[in-house]
């Protein structure tokens, strides 16, 4: 089938589900392509609900923008938005529904669906904005469905994430034989794009794969095949189709091959900020410990084990399901050359959700008095979680890495002391944070370790709030910090952080 006949096959109304994330994995480009071509020539397909659990697009025009016309788009569900602000628009501007629910909880209840059972029952999102007890995932006043409830099973607190249909799955592998089996063999990451195939095909829908060649009957590697042929109604075949967005494809990438990384090393952030949150980070981590990493500045973390040649000491991985290997940053985050392995997204979040985590490192947008954090709702506008709740909600130990204050904020070393050369106009220690992605309470029930690295000072989450514990070289409480926070922290004996991290 052509794309443009896959396009001409998508009724008005439907719900679509696709897989993708970053810069253009997995992402069926040349059918969202013609989707959207088709829209904007003829008005139709209208009324669609867009599904996908982490964000896929360019910033501009690729991935989940293509859908972002009015009209066009009547709902999302969805994990995360960063990568289409033309969808942040419309519901910043109420021209959509708009739910937000976990990355990992995405990929498990289109599981669910797929199995036929009564949604998805799991602790994730609990305390969290996804609870019905505080916006039950809804984004603005437009969106009223109520697609999470609390229930108590054997005397535990649990939501349970109702199911719905899909109608359409539209998903992206390397290679398809004629009988429809799909190979995502050369591609950076598998995502969940079996998961999304079995949604549609319990839904009564269709499925329709992208792939970049099509072969005959037996050209395929039985162990290679991750969605088989009996799942599958249509493949649109893509010669043109690329690893990430404007990037060929990689063996060293997609695991069949291993590159030698002489030239390719990693490097610690060149900007002083993020460096000096990346080595004080890096601190707390152990030899032998299970580690995740975040997007944002935590990705600057690789480079440093990188610099300190510990890979061989270490287990790391991330949502996307990359496990090990030189981790890639920025728009490629989720993606890492010479990996260990490469699991369905899916079985990533499985394993954090159970508590395979010793230590996460992720971002923090603001934090607050509580302790709460906040990743998802920002200025506002829609962010999402992306998998941070899963993952910050069952590591045993969390560290958040952020800068002290935002935009415009400088730093200087001298080599000896730090200096603040200009502060930033938004406080991120705030009395509130606008929605709470990382609830403080569930941490303290559960027992959590929780550290805020900034490049100024260090706090721990306390049983009654932030402890301040330690500061750089050269900060003054009273003139570096306190003023720049809109609570005050516990202040103890803070102890100096190690120069060594600002070296």
């Amino acid at each position: 089938m052509t794309a443009e006949a896959a396009a001409a096959a998508i009724r008005d109304g439907v719900t679509i589900a696709v897989s993708g994330n970053g810069a253009g994995m997995v992402s069926a480009e040349a059918v969202f392509e013609a989707i959207e071509r088709r829209f904007l020539e003829t008005g139709h397909p209208r009324d669609l609900t867009l599904v996908h659990s982490l964000g896929l697009g360019d910033r501009g025009v690729l991935g989940t923008n293509r859908f972002a016309h009015e009209g066009m788009l009547k709902k999302v569900i969805a994990a995360h938005f960063t990568w289409s602000p033309k969808i942040q628009q419309l519901i910043r501007e109420e021209k959509i529904e708009a739910y937000c629910l976990p990355g990992g909880v995405v990929q498990q209840l289109m599981r669910e669906i797929g199995a036929g059972r009564p949604g998805l029952f799991t602790h994730s999102g609990l305390g969290t904005f996804v609870d019905p007890r505080q916006d039950g995932g809804r984004c603005n006043r437009r969106s009223k469905e109520e697609l999470v409830e609390l229930l108590h099973v054997d005397g535990k607190e649990v939501l349970r994430y109702r199911p719905f249909p899909v109608d359409v799955a539209i998903i992206r592998g390397t290679y398809a034989d004629t009988r429809g089996n799909v190979s995502p063999e050369e591609e950076a990451i598998d995502m969940d794009i079996h998961t999304l195939a079995l949604a549609a095909r319990a839904s009564g829908g269709v499925v329709i794969a992208q792939v970049r060649q099509v072969v005959e009957p037996g050209g395929l590697a039985a162990r290679s095949v991750r969605v088989p042929g009996i799942l599958v109604d249509a493949v649109v075949e893509d010669a043109g189709q690329e690893q990430f967005y404007g990037l060929g494809y990689d063996p060293a990438v997609s695991g069949t091959r291993r590159a030698h990384l002489g030239t390719l090393a990693a490097e610690a952030p060149a900007k002083l900020e993020r460096r000096i949150i990346a080595r004080r980070a890096a601190m707390e981590i152990r030899p032998g410990a299970s580690l995740n990493f975040g997007f944002g500045i935590p990705g600057g973390i690789f480079g440093v084990i990188a610099e300190q040649g510990s890979e061989e000491e270490l287990w790391m991985s991330v949502e996307q399901g990359v496990h090990n290997g030189r981790m890639l940053d920025d728009r490629l985050f989720g993606a890492a050359r010479n990996m260990d392995a490469i699991v369905p997204s899916i079985e990533q979040f499985d394993y954090y959700s159970g508590g395979g985590i010793d230590i996460a490192f992720l971002g923090m947008g603001e934090a607050d008095e509580r302790g709460n954090v906040n990743v998802s709702h920002l200025g506002g506008n829609l962010i999402g979680p992306g998998g941070f709740i899963e993952i910050a909600q069952n590591a045993k130990k969390v560290v958040f890495c952020g800068t002290f204050d935002a935009q415009g904020s400088r730093m200087e070393w001298d080599g000896v002391k730090l200096r603040v050369a200009a502060a930033g106009r938004v406080k991120k220690f705030v009395e509130r944070v606008e929605r709470i992605t990382f609830s403080a309470d569930y941490a303290r029930e559960h027992g959590q370790q929780v550290l805020f690295v900034t490049e100024r000072a260090v706090f721990r989450l306390a049983a009654d709030g932030l402890e301040l514990v330690e500061v750089a070289p050269g900060i003054e409480v009273e003139r570096d910090i306190l003023p720049y926070m809109a609570f005050r922290p516990r202040v103890g004996a803070a102890r100096e952080m190690p120069v060594e991290v600002f070296q």
